[in-house]
């Protein structure tokens, strides 16, 4: 055989060796996976199975619990898949996708946990224990025009990362496209919306001009000067300043927050990151509020 032919040959083999093990290799077709023929992000429910979520949330059905037999794996894995493609639980490497679902439920937990010091299993295995606030003193209406209360209507807290005031019913509902406003307890009748509401929170900034908590998690976010002479930096603490800042930081060392941080540093811990990886940056007791005291409400 002529040299050309043979080359030609070989060739040809090695393409459709090539096409062969392409064939066999699994195509993105996901904006959050990595561009080209390799795929290296994976799902939530591949890095967070259920057994991670009863871990995490042991004590969440114990009979002295509030919101017994409401919370569950799949109505999170249902509520996540909304956002999975826009970054949630889906950013970076392994470790970062970690990372952030520990950060993401520590804020969970330490909002709805009826956990204390010597609680049965530890302080920080309470979380979602409530699925709403119980005895709200108020029907937390505003006047405004956007969104305007339905008569009779209370906009107490509710849902993962609880909820409050009529505008915020309003504005996350329209963008989930539920009637939150007319119906606010959908949030507290159906655990996927709870979660739903909870993570657009998270994904979304308080006011234009402002990082996510998910941004600032994942590095997605560069302080201005503004910022770092605020003593704001990247890091858990700064998640925080996002979602209650007004309510807890630049006060020093204070329960609810330091209670937050604590709930990162054990889910990191369970799910096999290790708190040493926690990153810089924990608390928020020195930063000034993004959102201050006054207008602290926005950011429920």
């Amino acid at each position: 055989m002529a040299p050309g032919r043979v080359f030609l040959v070989v060739l040809l083999a090695l393409a459709v060796s090539f096409n062969v093990s392409l064939a066999k290799t699994k195509i993105c077709d996901k904006g959050w996976e990595c561009k080209g023929v390799y795929c290296c992000n994976q799902t939530i429910s591949q890095i967070f199975t259920v057994d991670n979520f009863e871990e995490l949330f042991s004590k969440r059905n114990s009979p002295v619990a509030h919101a017994v037999g409401f919370w569950d794996y799949y109505s999170f894995i249902n509520a996540a898949a909304q956002f999975e493609g826009i970054g949630f639980g889906t950013t970076g490497g392994q470790l970062m996708q970690q990372k952030e679902l520990a950060a993401f439920f520590g804020h969970v937990a330490a909002e709805t946990s009826c956990g204390y010091s010597v609680a049965v299993g530890g302080p920080y295995a309470w979380g979602l224990c409530y699925k709403e606030e119980m005895s709200p003193d108020q029907l937390y209406c505003d006047q405004n025009y956007l969104f305007p209360c339905s008569p009779g209507a209370s906009y107490h807290g509710r849902g993962a990362l609880p909820l409050y005031w009529n505008y915020n019913y309003g504005q996350i509902g329209e963008a989930l496209k539920l009637d939150l406003l007319n119906y606010p307890d959908l949030l507290s009748n159906n655990a996927t919306i709870g979660f739903q509401t909870a993570i657009w929170r998270w994904m979304n900034p308080i006011k234009p001009k402002q990082p996510s908590a998910h941004d600032v998690l994942v590095g997605n976010w560069k302080p201005t000067k503004n910022d770092t002479a605020s003593f704001r930096f990247p890091g858990f603490g700064m998640t925080i300043n996002v979602l209650n800042g007004g309510l807890e930081c630049g006060q020093g060392d204070i329960e609810a927050m330091s209670n937050r941080v604590s709930h990162y540093l054990h889910f990191l811990d369970l799910m096999g990151v290790g708190r040493e990886l926690a990153g810089d940056h924990l608390d928020c007791g020195e930063q000034v509020a993004l959102n201050p005291v006054s207008n602290s409400a926005t950011s429920r």
